[in-house]
C-alpha cells in the first residue's frame, strides 16, 4: 500500500509540475499575442497615416500639372519670386 500511495503522489506532482508549467507557457504565449496586437494597431495607424499623407501630396501634384495659378503661388511663396514691377517685404517672424 505505501509503494502505491508513493507512486501516486508522484504522478500527483508531475502531473502539477506539468500542469504549472504548461499555464506559465500559456501566459508567456498570451502576453506575446497581446503585445504582437498592439504592434499590428500601431502598424495600421502608421500606414493610415501614410496612406492620407500619399493622397494629400497626389493632389498636390496633380494641382501643379494642371493648375497654373496654383504653380504660380507654390512659386512665389516657396522661391521668392516676383513680377518684374513687384516688391517683394520679408519680415522677421
Amino acid at each position: 500500500m505505501n509503494v502505491r500511495r508513493l507512486i501516486v503522489g508522484f504522478y500527483f506532482v508531475l502531473f502539477l509540475g506539468v500542469g504549472l508549467t504548461s499555464g506559465v507557457f500559456f501566459l508567456q504565449a498570451r502576453a506575446e499575442y497581446d503585445q504582437l496586437k498592439q504592434q499590428e494597431a500601431a502598424s495600421r495607424r502608421r500606414l493610415e497615416d501614410a496612406t492620407a499623407k500619399l493622397r494629400e501630396q497626389e493632389k498636390i501634384i496633380e494641382r501643379l500639372r494642371n493648375d497654373p495659378v496654383f504653380v504660380e503661388q507654390v512659386i512665389r511663396r516657396r522661391l521668392n519670386y516676383a513680377k518684374p514691377d513687384e516688391f517683394i517685404f520679408r519680415f522677421e517672424d
